[in-house]
């Protein structure tokens, strides 16, 4: 008995066709299977015969008997094939149920604090997810590089994205909840402001960023002028900076969302809310006109049902 080896595959409908030809026995029911002509059928076996050099079946006059060559290449593809129409099998039904693949752009906190660990629990939702802070997940908004974005503030001279509310989040000072502010709380009884003020200062800090985005936004609500610190170090991961905190007597200007998790478990306590409320607004931003109704939906179920839970 004589082997071959079959080279690489030129194309794949050759195959399905030689399959269903020697599952069903004539090329009338195997092109009815496949719902293409029965010419077309008999150009794909031919195809396949020329490419491989060996003839598959002999024709009969009400049937397709293989050859010794054709069992044994049926045996060889047979698994594969199987698995491949599995494959198709599962994509066709999920497109069918319309699960959605949506690029969702968010913080890296938002997520991993709430979001993370229920994306098990929603097999019909699909995501494709990517960090970033707002200015860059506006702009892959813009380059229709995400579907929707979980992001801190609008640019306002971008007009084609809508901006709808989430959230509003509260900022306040975070310490260690081991550490001694008894000095501090009666300063804050006694709401003076000057104190402290001059308290804070005399301690060493966390930032983001050498900006102090985050704390000269909370400074100016609460002593209406720009913050002059003590700056331990600048992380780019507010994860980090609560880790950082929870580990040490420093300091750090946190929002109730970045730190619900932090703050439930007792990893990091509250110092000061401030007298004068510093807030910002979470957006779920898209663009109406080119992400499906459906998709935006789904990720604001998704968002709410968790967020919403912790806060």
């Amino acid at each position: 008995m004589h082997y071959y080896k079959i080279r690489s595959m030129v194309n794949l409908e050759w195959y399905r066709t030689f399959k269903a030809i020697y599952q069903y026995g004539t090329l009338t029911r195997a092109a009815q299977e496949l719902m293409i002509s029965q010419p077309n059928v008999s150009i794909q076996l031919a195809s396949l015969e020329s490419y491989i050099g060996q003839q598959l079946f002999i024709r009969m006059p009400r049937k397709m008997m293989p050859t010794e060559y054709g069992k044994m290449l049926y045996t060889q593809i047979v698994e594969s094939m199987d698995n491949l129409e599995r494959v198709e099998s599962e994509f066709k039904r999920t497109v069918v149920n319309k699960a959605p693949s949506i690029q969702l752009g968010t913080p890296s906190e938002v997520f991993n604090n709430y979001l993370a660990e229920h994306m098990g629990s929603h097999p019909d939702l699909l995501l494709n997810v990517e960090y970033g802070l707002a200015d860059v997940l506006i702009e892959k908004l813009l380059n229709h590089e995400l579907d929707v974005a979980i992001i801190t503030k609008k640019n306002k001279q971008e007009d084609s994205i809508t901006y709808e509310p989430l959230f509003t989040e509260s900022f306040m000072v975070v310490c260690n909840p081991n550490l001694d502010t008894s000095e501090f709380d009666k300063l804050a009884t006694e709401d003076n402001i000057t104190k402290i003020e001059q308290w804070l200062k005399k301690r060493h800090w966390f930032a983001y960023s050498s900006d102090l985005a985050l704390i000269r936004r909370f400074w100016r609500e609460n002593f209406k002028k720009r913050p002059i610190l003590k700056l331990q170090a600048t992380i780019p991961d507010n994860d980090a900076i609560l880790k950082a905190v929870a580990n040490s007597d420093r300091l750090a200007i946190t929002s109730d969302l970045i730190a619900g998790r932090q703050l439930q478990k007792g990893l990091i306590k509250v110092l000061w809310k401030g007298n004068s409320p510093a807030t910002n607004t979470i957006y779920l931003a898209y663009d109406k006109n080119r992400t499906q109704p459906h998709y935006i939906d789904k990720v604001r179920t998704f968002i709410k049902m968790y967020i919403d839970t912790v806060k």
